[in-house]
């Protein structure tokens, strides 16, 4: 047992919760050992209050003997001093000893601890097998020893009394007490816990509300606060504690920044005294008792509370493994008490603040590689690199302070500083006495002399260096290269200097920092000056010249070094070539006339507008532009697909960048967004799934700025000097003045032979020095070609529709070629496409620039085959356009003239009439042929015309009485009038056609039809055969009649004559009126011949038979496609037929109604039956093909193949008989359907009573 005489020491992770012993002490000594183990091996949930999530805990005490100055008194709050818990330790079982002296005992303890409020206590009795044997007959009879305690103290508490049974034993039942007890006492240890934490969190609740009374102060606070955090640490719990010093943290900062705001506070004065030691943080002890001390007194200043706090919460992110986190909070703090010593105005020694910074740096770096590997913090580098950066920085500060960068040895007065500021350092600490590499011994040897000064500071810069770079960290790892730069220029190095400075600048351009950029300019400038690098140094004087960022004096003194260096007598031929782009800015370039394309011998003007980005007027000896020629960009045929995409403003704008920057692009073709729309589309029914926008350029807007296309020349540290080249044409002008600002400079432009020209540089020529634009981006081109004669025609508006008066445009571009007076056209003239008449026809004569020039009256004079346009005097390179009128004739249909031919010899075909898939009309190509003065070739032309009608017809019959139907579809955008329509048939004048149509004039809407109907009336024989011409004039609508035009439509109609009637009769079964659903019905089909056969038709399909008459085969089928009807047994079959007029023949056939009501009669077919030749190949019994009874071939095209008994050829004859036998290549007799009019069925449209079947049915109806 541990003795507690004196006050216990503060000590972390050796602090335990109190709990006192009284009663026995031996007893409690020899169960010592057993108890200090076992107690923490099983966690506890403990509960918190305020909703505070449980967490589980391992319980361990530090067990005392019991003595009343250890119970807390009422000023006294500290936790870590105060007895959780009061236990009672006893093995009395002998009755008169209980009563003599035990009882006593216990009652003045209790009456101890209730005098100073504990109510936390437990009696434990402890019962062995020898002592019950040594006390048997003075034991109770009734009740034991511990129930009498349990009467005496325990009344309302009997859980307070344990008994404990023969502990040192190895038995099933003491382990059970064991058990137990160890779960008594982490219960009531955690409820004490409980009770007491949270009375002292509600104490210090209180505490913090009242700070803003008078007297309040934040050390005092402060110690309670922590108490907690001890408390919390005791128990292992090290981020609730961690969660106690950020608090205090966050409550001191808030002071802080309300002191800077004007918001003062009394106890803020202590922390505001003067620094007077600046040892830097220390973190090797758990707990810096001298720095608490001072706190708990009010005598800390800033510095000390800031480092205090810090170590404790470094302590405890140690304790969870978070050290990297302490990399990061250590970063802040420093930075956060340079601001908070400001806000104080907290007087500090020049240089001091920076000790104490590098100092702490380098100690936190230390305590990280205390508890990591060097594998762990190579990996981490990310989270210590600040550290030695910020450490770097005030390095280099104090050797600034104390004169230790510069090319010569520190004064008395910097050795005074230096005096002095270690003074304030103290003495080394004990922790790093015996430490080679402690901060205090590295900031001591660092500020001895020049020479250790410079080792320590490039080892440090170097070191931060590298990891930048590890972690890519580029643009830091430049910034402290350009930090190493300026000491480098201090100790007299430029040349080192610049390669640090070169390469920060490179990061400031890239990523656009200006303010930057220029400040490492002048730097560079300096060091280029002392290196004497003149051409380096003159380009980076002409960019700071033109630097908005610097003063108007500062940018006018590099402007002066650029003129003195040109003005200097020296060598001309040996000029200095320095980037234009930072002297002045190509802005704009306009040709006059504003066009790209120019013939050969024209006159191009180009006009240059240069922005000046000097300060001062410079005067310019020359300034030339070199123009590249290319011949193959050049043609004789016009314009080219290089010209097309230019500008036809002729006007290109450049965008302005920074002062080093070049043009960037076209104003015209600027990258803007060029979006597209998508759709994902199901590929199952089509249906939208997601629409959205896609960007087509998106890798022309989205790239690196490091590119090394022409654009991204303005990133450019500095930008390259290249000559001019030699052998391309120079435009130049002499003795220019370029005022700041922007000028305009005009240039001839070369037009004399054809090609491509190409603005390709830019040189100014200022004394000894050129500035050069070596490429002009985006590139400027211009065209001057020498064009043939082209002749164009195309139709004034689209379509063209055949029929009507159309009028087409002639364009003829004159090219180099002038138009004399007699030159004329030479236009074939053809049937199908006359030009028609004309009574003025007016040319025009327009320039290049489509400006009208003259207006000529035409003459036409027209031959039989020739049309001949005499043509005005045109110059070159100028435009006439005429118009004419055209009519294209409809064909007929049938007609096939004989070819004639053009003038230039060829064979005129004759148009042919196509689809075309653009538009539901037919179209058609007229070919035309010109002769042109200026070819000895003919230019043949297309003009594509389309027929705005459709026009069908169809033969209908009434038994024997036929009519003929014309259909006029209008399938253009147009409105028609229709006139005169007549039809009449060619070969047979004793046939006559009466009209049905009433109307002389019909109107023909578009995308609508009109049908016209005649009967055909004959007096001896129909004629097999009908050639028929319709006939009709149209017109669009609200035009005279002289606007008319013929319409014909010719067409031919094959077997007319109805060859057999077919008549239906359905019959009810014997027993009923009336047919009904469901029953049989009898179906009656008669087939009668109504005339004698032809010629053609006996030799083509008949047979003679033994009594000499002549037969043919007709196959019959009944079918019902809407299913109304069932037919039952033999649907079809075949019939032999004599070809004798009135012949007939009658079919029976079952069939069941399926549905009640009016239904049509089932569907009736009668086809061909035509047997195979004889000069076929082996062929089948034709009765095998015809004894199947379910072949269905009613009233079916070919591509409905829903009957799968139909077996049917791809032409209009069908072959009957099994697929096998057909791919088998054997002959089959085949079904050949009659021509429309030829079988006329009378039960088509007819209709049965169809009864309901009979069915009873019982209804239940309750009638109330």
């Amino acid at each position: 047992m541990e003795s507690q005489e004196e006050k216990p020491i503060i000590y972390t992770m050796e602090n335990k919760p109190i709990v006192t012993c009284a009663g026995d002490q031996n007893l409690f000594t020899s169960l010592y050992t057993s108890l200090a183990q076992q107690l923490p091996r099983e966690p506890m949930e403990w509960r918190r209050t305020y909703g505070r999530a449980p967490k589980m805990i391992h319980l361990e005490a530090n067990f005392v003997q019991f003595k009343e100055e250890l119970l807390p008194k009422e000023s006294n709050k500290a936790l870590l001093t105060f007895p959780f818990l009061h236990i009672y330790w006893t093995d009395c079982c002998d009755t008169e000893m209980y009563k003599s002296s035990v009882k006593e005992d216990m009652m003045r303890w209790q009456n101890t601890l209730r005098t100073h409020g504990s109510a936390d206590w437990v009696i434990i009795v402890v019962e062995t097998s020898d002592t019950k044997k040594k006390n048997k007959p003075n034991i109770l009879p009734r009740s034991s020893i511990v129930d009498k305690i349990r009467s005496d103290f325990c009344n309302k508490q009997n859980d307070r009394c344990v008994v404990l049974s023969d502990p040192l034993k190895d038995s099933s039942r003491s382990l059970e007490s064991w058990n137990s007890l160890l779960l008594k006492l982490r219960t009531l240890l955690l409820m004490s816990f409980t009770k007491n934490l949270g009375r002292f969190e509600d104490d210090m609740r209180t505490l913090r509300e009242k700070r803003t009374q008078p007297g309040w102060s934040f050390c005092e606070y402060f110690m309670v606060q922590e108490e907690l955090a001890f408390v919390f640490e005791m128990l292992q719990q090290f981020e609730d504690a961690l969660v106690q010093y950020d608090e205090l943290d966050a409550l001191f900062t808030q002071y802080v920044l309300n002191f800077g705001a004007g918001d003062t506070a009394n106890w803020l004065g202590s922390f505001c005294a003067p620094v007077r030691n600046w040892s830097g943080l220390l973190l090797r002890r758990p707990i810096d008792m001298e720095k608490r001390d001072s706190i708990q007194r009010g005598e800390a200043s800033l510095l000390d509370l800031r480092s205090y706090l810090f170590s404790r919460q470094c302590t405890l992110l140690i304790f969870l493994q978070r050290p990297w986190e302490v990399t990061q909070r250590a970063l802040e703090l420093l930075h956060n008490c340079v601001q908070e010593l400001c806000l104080l105005e907290v007087s500090v020694v020049d240089g001091a603040l920076d000790c104490w910074v590098f100092l702490s740096c380098l100690e936190v770096l230390h305590r990280i590689e205390g508890c990591c590997d060097q594998a762990q913090i190579a990996a981490n580098c990310s989270h210590t690199v600040g550290l030695w950066a910020y450490a770097t920085d005030k390095l280099k500060s104090l050797g600034v302070l104390c004169g230790l960068v510069t090319k010569k040895e520190p004064t008395s007065e910097d050795l005074n500083k230096t005096v002095d500021l270690l003074a304030g350092l103290g003495d080394e600490r004990p922790e790093t006495v015996n430490s080679l590499q402690s901060p205090y011994k590295k900031l001591k040897e660092a500020l001895s002399s020049v020479e250790a000064f410079e080792r320590h500071y490039l080892e440090l810069s170097h070191a931060a260096m590298e990891m930048y770079q590890a972690i890519g960290r580029m643009r830091s790892a430049r910034l402290v290269g350009k930090s190493l730069a300026e000491f480098y220029m201090r100790k007299g190095d430029p040349e080192r200097a610049e390669t640090f400075l070169q390469e920060a600048l490179k990061s400031y351009v890239s990523e656009g920092w200006s303010l930057p950029v220029t400040h490492t300019r002048r730097q560079i400038a300096e060091c280029q000056k002392l290196l004497g690098r003149t051409e380096d140094y003159l380009q980076t004087c002409a960019l700071l010249a033109g630097d908005v960022n610097l003063t108007t004096e500062e940018r006018k003194h590099f402007c002066q070094e650029i003129l003195s260096f040109a003005g200097k007598s020296g060598d001309q031929s040996h000029k200095v070539s320095l980037s234009m782009n930072v002297f002045t800015q190509l802005t704009r370039l306009q040709f006059h006339p504003a066009t790209l394309l120019v013939h050969t011998g024209g006159v191009l003007q180009v006009e240059l507008t240069l922005k000046s980005l000097m300060p001062i007027s410079v005067h310019i000896q020359q300034l030339a532009a070199s123009i590249h020629f290319d011949v193959d960009h050049g043609g004789t045929l016009g314009r080219s697909k290089g010209v097309k995409r230019q500008t036809n403003q002729g006007t290109v704008e450049f965008n302005l960048g920074n002062p080093s920057a070049g043009p960037t692009s076209f104003t015209g073709n600027s990258r803007v967004l060029e979006m597209d729309e998508i759709q994902d589309r199901s590929p199952s029914d089509n249906s939208l799934n997601a629409t959205g926008l896609v960007c087509k350029n998106a890798h022309l807007l989205i790239r690196r700025h490091g590119n090394s296309s022409p654009s991204e020349m303005a990133k450019c540290v500095s930008p390259p000097a290249v000559a001019m080249k030699e052998g391309d044409q120079m435009l130049k002008v002499q003795d220019v003045t370029l005022e700041p600002g922007e000028n305009s400079i005009i240039f001839t432009a070369p037009s004399g032979q054809p090609g491509s020209y190409t603005l390709r540089q830019l040189c100014a020529t200022v004394g000894g020095i050129q500035f050069v634009q070596s490429h002009v981006y985006p590139s400027v081109r211009y065209e001057v070609y020498s064009q043939e004669p082209q002749l164009t025609v195309e139709p004034l508006s689209e379509p063209l529709l055949a029929g009507l008066p159309q009028v087409v445009k002639f364009t003829l571009l004159t090219g180099h070629y002038t138009v004399k007076k007699g030159d004329a056209l030479q236009l074939s003239n053809t049937d199908t496409m006359p030009i028609l008449p004309s009574t003025s026809c007016t040319a025009r004569i327009s320039s290049p620039a489509a400006e009208l020039v003259g207006e000529s009256v035409l003459s036409i004079q027209s031959s039989e085959k020739v049309t001949s346009i005499s043509l005005p005097p045109t110059p070159p390179y100028h435009t006439l356009d005429f118009q004419l009128e055209v009519l294209c004739i409809i064909p007929s249909g049938l007609e096939q003239p004989a070819n004639e031919r053009l003038t230039n010899g060829e064979i005129r075909h004759r148009p042919r009439s196509y689809s075309h898939p653009d538009t539901p009309m037919t179209a058609i190509d007229q070919r035309m042929s010109i002769d042109c003065p200026w070819s000895i070739y003919s230019t043949l032309l297309t003009l594509t015309f389309y027929i705005p009608f459709k026009t069908k017809h169809s033969l209908l019959s009434a038994g024997n009485r036929k009519y003929i139907q014309v259909c006029v579809q209008n399938m253009s955008d147009m409105n028609f009038t229709l006139a005169e329509v007549k039809l009449t048939e060619k070969q047979h004048a004793s046939l006559e056609l009466q009209s049905f149509n009433t109307k002389t004039h019909q109107l023909l809407c578009s995308k609508h039809s009109v049908f016209c109907l005649w009967e055909v009336m004959w007096k001896d024989d129909l004629p097999s055969c009908l050639q028929c011409v319709f006939s009709a004039t149209f017109s669009p609508t609200n035009q005279d009649t002289s606007a008319f035009k013929p319409f014909h439509y010719q067409f031919q109609l094959e077997r007319v004559t109805t060859l057999y009637s077919v008549r239906a009769a359905i019959s009810p079964p014997a027993s009923e009126q009336h047919c009904r659903c469901g029953l049989l019905c009898g179906l009656e089909v008669s087939i009668t011949r109504l005339t004698e056969p032809s010629e053609g038709e006996i030799t083509e399909d008949s047979k003679t038979d033994t009594d000499g008459l002549k037969t043919t085969k007709l196959m019959y089928e009944v079918a019902d496609s809407n299913s109304n009807w069932a037919v039952c047994g033999k649907s079809s079959g075949m019939v032999l037929m004599p070809m004798k007029a009135n012949a007939t023949h009658r079919v029976q056939i079952e069939v069941m109604p399926l549905f009640a009501g009016h239904l049509p009669f089932p569907k009736i077919r009668v086809l061909k039956y035509l047997p195979h030749s004889a000069a076929a190949a082996m062929q089948p019994d034709p009765d095998s093909c015809i004894e199947n009874d379910s072949l269905s071939l009613l009233d079916k095209t070919l591509d409905d193949q829903a009957d799968t008994a139909s077996i049917r050829s791809r032409g209009s004859v069908h072959s009957v008989g099994s697929s096998d036998q057909q791919q088998k290549g054997v002959a089959m007799p085949r079904l050949e359907p009659f021509s429309p009019g030829q079988v006329f069925n009378h039960s088509r449209t007819q209709q049965v009573l169809v009864l309901p079947a009979t069915d009873d049915h019982i209804m239940e109806v309750n009638a109330t």
